[in-house]
């Protein structure tokens, strides 16, 4: 008797290896994720709590802060408490205290709730993952802005950054709801947006999302803007006039020490694995990291480049390139900069027969273990994908592992074009990898 074979999905196994290079660059780091109490309410709660398991199951220290501004407008409406703000700080005397606190303590049990059940439904190890929560977050009096006193609204004042990162280090994931308290023993209530702001920058996290009401942010021809860095954000506002508070917070991440934010849509099932695990995305980022200076050398790169290769070169890593040649060949590199310091290159040289060979990829000794090697080989792809090339092969002696991690597959030398078989040096015996792009 025999069985029929499962039906197995190409794109599913297509997506998994896209994927690959992104978990390892993700585990160990710390992402801040933020959404609105509107998002409770949502029909895509259910897989957002899927999601997040799956994050912190992936190996990424994860902290939730959410929102409850919904649910506080209702409460106030019912109790026909009047609804007062100074722009966006909601002015919170003492009869509606008692409310915020009920609706924000409601959303927190829900998502506390909600969470427990997805980890539960993890086969196996579900059991094992816990929501911590605590008294982290130590606030004052927001005071009186613009003339008006906004009583029991607060501002950060300090959080409690060691017993985070001892919950996070514990496997737990850390849920924060946006009430502060003092010393005092007051509790105050604060804007949830600029709390995860404040957290993010406080653990010095690696990612923070957040979760809005649109793809991104959208120009004046309605096309989503993907990359920015925090000065480009900033003429960006100039000149499409959005953006508004999610984009003034993500520059501020930026600038205090967060590496990266995304600005992703809160009502599309399934966003934060598509930003965080595609190489496209499906948001907008916001980062310091030099995305946009990622462009082909010029002349005047050959020093920068020189000084990141010779090391490499003196160690048998990559061939010995003189600087007049490395001067003919500039045209074929690109470089990554940051504050105009050449901290990573890479190289193309196209074939017949549209295929491409990658070389020279190199990092400054700073900047390895941070995922650079993995953005240039990734834009290097997308040069070669661009030039209308199929396949990009590479020789290599000490990055076997790495290239085939990022899907290269063991090839033969015959399998290169002539012309380069001709120029294999068989002293070096260099393995040789290929990719289907």
């Amino acid at each position: 008797m025999t069985e029929e074979l499962p039906n197995i999905r190409i794109p599913t196994v297509a997506s998994m290896r896209e994927a690959s290079p992104y978990i390892r660059l993700h585990r160990g780091e710390t992402f801040v994720v933020y959404f609105d109490g509107d998002q409770i309410n949502g029909a895509v709660l259910d897989g957002l709590v899927q999601d997040l398991i799956l994050l912190r199951g992936l190996g990424i220290k994860l902290v939730v802060v959410h929102g409850a501004r919904d649910q506080i407008n209702s409460r106030l409406q019912d109790s026909n408490i009047e609804q007062e703000f100074v722009g966006n700080l909601r002015i919170t005397r003492i009869d509606a205290l008692p409310h915020v606190k009920d609706a924000v303590s409601s959303v927190r049990i829900e998502l506390e709730a909600r969470l427990s059940q997805a980890a539960l439904d993890v086969p196996g190890r579900g059991s094992a993952l816990t929501v911590a929560g605590g008294n982290f977050i130590i606030a004052r009096p927001a005071g009186v802005v613009n003339g008006v006193d906004l009583h029991f609204t607060g501002i950060v004042r300090r959080i409690d950054r060691a017993a985070i990162e001892r919950r996070l280090n514990d496997g737990e994931i850390v849920l924060i709801s946006p009430l502060g308290y003092s010393p005092t023993g007051e509790v105050f209530n604060l804007n949830s947006l600029d709390l995860a702001t404040s957290v993010a920058i406080e653990l010095r996290a690696a990612k923070m999302i957040l979760m809005m009401e649109s793809p991104g942010l959208v120009d004046r021809d309605n096309i989503v803007v993907r990359e920015l860095n925090p000065r480009d954000a900033r003429e960006f506002v100039a000149a499409n006039q959005v953006g508004g508070l999610f984009l003034d917070s993500a520059i501020r991440a930026c600038q205090l020490g967060v590496n990266r934010v995304h600005l992703v849509d809160q009502t599309v099932d399934g966003v934060l694995l598509a930003e965080l695990f595609t190489r496209d995305g499906a948001g907008t980022l916001v980062s310091n990291t030099p995305f946009e200076q990622f462009r082909l050398a010029t002349i005047e790169d050959v020093g920068g480049v020189l000084a990141l290769i010779e090391p490499l070169e003196q160690e048998g890593i990559l061939v010995k390139r003189s600087r007049e040649k490395l001067e003919i060949e500039i045209g074929h590199f690109s470089v990554l900069l940051r504050e105009d310091t050449v901290i990573a290159c890479g190289a193309l040289y196209p074939f017949p027969n549209a295929i491409g060979e990658l070389a020279c990829i190199a990092v400054h000794p700073d900047y390895r273990r941070h995922g650079f090697g993995n953005i240039v080989l990734q834009a290097l792809e997308r040069r070669a994908r661009d030039a209308g090339l199929e396949e990009v092969f590479v020789l290599t002696t000490h990055a076997s592992h790495w290239f085939q991690q990022n899907g290269f597959l063991r090839a033969d030398i015959q399998g290169l074009p002539i012309e380069r078989q001709a120029m294999y040096n068989f002293q070096r015996n260099s393995l040789v990898l290929r990719k289907r792009l």
